[in-house]
């Protein structure tokens, strides 16, 4: 027996996850913009600009936590259907 709830209801770690994904198109973005330049032979962007590219693993870590949070609760509700 699973244990899902309706489509239209949010599930624990969904924000996380929603979050996560925009953080990650950021730092996707920031990557994208700071090596153009390397590549139109143009002055390159400053450093802060190069720490705004970090936020591609930021990102990663804030969904892989909306996962594991989903996954926890999941399991907890597994076990309480079989309580």
């Amino acid at each position: 027996m699973t244990v899902t709830p309706p489509d239209d209801e949010a599930r624990p770690g969904d924000t996380l996850v929603k979050a996560g994904g925009i953080v990650f198109i950021v730092g996707a973005a920031a990557t994208l913009a700071t090596m153009a330049p390397l590549f139109l032979d143009v002055d390159p962007f400053p450093s802060y600009a190069w720490a705004v590219c970090m936020l591609m693993g930021v990102g990663f870590a804030i969904s892989a936590a909306g996962v594991l949070r989903s996954a926890a609760a999941q399991r907890r509700a597994a076990r309480a259907s079989q309580a």
